[in-house]
């Protein structure tokens, strides 16, 4: 039923087989062990982007801590409410309660596989998926100081004995008692590591509460009472694969650690930055147009080409109304800079209107060329 899993697992253990026996010889036992412990590397290899990815969601989820300690007071003494309200806000967030014990998940139909391709190891067997007699016969043959890599010292039901391996049970314990107290404790060491990095908010989880148990407590226990009913291979793959995982914690953690103190620094950098230099005033938007104002055209001289004021409508010191430029009159006379005289005769300050410089109004007193004083025109009178 699993042979999509069983072939892979046996093909990956004849690669490495493959390749150590070309060194250390096919039945030498630790070309079998060596197999063993890389078939557990090369599988945690293939599973090292999904527990980045578990690892990053994990701290994704502290942002709604705040939220948590409020459920806490609001709920502390009623846990069934507690509950429902947890699951209600990791739904909305969602998160996966479980999501932190998703790397040991995706061990176990690994686990499976590999215990059952080692049990098919057993003696009389001519084929084990991708190997052939050969490949059986050298996997019994090899040991381990004198422990058989495929017995157990209490076999399973329908598994080889010790004698069929030709092996006593005080030369299987021998490797087999080490092996299953560094398993338990390695088991503990990794379930402690792994749940210190999780999320009040998973910790909180009744579910994930037991699951964090189980990883302390009843799986390292299981490792001791079930070591007599496992093969030994199988013991090297349970240290070797608890040792691959607390390195891989320790790398991942620090790299993800690091990203985010750099992007925390970035930020802080960034927001110096916007911020005024010292001694610096902050700089002001400048005004704007109301919408819908009109552009405002520079007028030019047409005897000189010099730019003129802006025809407002109000009239400067010595500027006619309609803009012209000062001291000339509004036939557009040119202005004397000496004298502040028209050249037509007409003073500085004539009234619009005038066109031959000889009546104009004049506000400060001047006089026009011909020497006849300026008069301003009276309203209504007819020329």
């Amino acid at each position: 039923m699993l042979n999509f899993i069983y072939y892979p697992v046996s093909a990956i253990l004849w690669f490495w087989h493959k390749a150590f026996g070309h060194v250390l010889g096919p039945d030498n036992g630790l070309a079998w062990t060596l197999s063993v412990v890389f078939l557990v590397f090369t599988l945690r290899v293939l599973l090292y982007k999904p527990f980045v990815t578990q690892v990053r969601s994990m701290r994704k989820m502290q942002g709604f801590a705040p939220e948590v300690q409020k459920l806490k007071k609001k709920y502390g003494n009623d846990k069934q409410k507690m509950a429902a309200e947890m699951q209600k806000l990791q739904g909305e967030h969602g998160v996966n309660p479980l999501g932190g014990c998703l790397p040991v998940l995706v061990q176990v139909p690994v686990f499976i596989a590999l215990f059952h391709v080692l049990r098919e190891f057993r003696p009389g067997k001519t084929e084990n998926y991708v190997f052939d007699q050969a490949g059986v016969e050298s996997f019994n043959a090899a040991s381990v100081f004198g422990a058989k890599l495929g017995a157990a010292i209490q076999p399973y039901a329908g598994g080889a004995s010790l004698a069929d391996y030709n092996v006593s049970w005080i030369t299987q314990l021998i490797p087999t008692i080490p092996l299953a107290i560094a398993a338990a404790v390695f088991t503990h060491i990794t379930a402690r590591h792994s749940i210190a990095r999780q999320t009040e908010a998973q910790a909180a989880n009744p579910q994930a509460a037991i699951m964090n148990k189980l990883l302390l407590w009843v799986f390292p226990i299981g490792a001791l009472v079930g070591a007599p009913f496992l093969p030994l291979a199988i013991l090297m793959y349970w240290v070797a694969n608890n040792l691959w995982t607390l390195g891989q914690q320790r790398v991942v953690y620090d790299k993800i650690d690091a990203e985010e103190a750099e992007a925390r620094t970035r930020k802080a950098d960034s927001q110096r930055n916007l911020g005024p230099k010292v001694g610096q005033k902050p700089i002001q938007n400048p005004k704007q147009k109301k919408p819908g104002a009109k552009p405002i055209v520079p007028q030019t001289d047409p005897t000189t080409g010099a730019t003129a004021p802006e025809a407002n409508g109000s009239a400067n010191e010595g500027t006619a109304k309609n803009g012209a430029t000062a001291g000339s009159a509004t036939n557009g006379a040119a202005h004397d800079p000496v004298s502040g005289t028209a050249t037509n005769g007409a003073t500085e300050g004539t009234t619009p209107g005038q066109t031959d410089g000889t009546t104009g109004g004049n506000a400060t007193g001047g006089t026009a060329a011909n020497g006849r004083p300026g008069s301003t025109p009276k309203r209504g009178r007819k020329r």
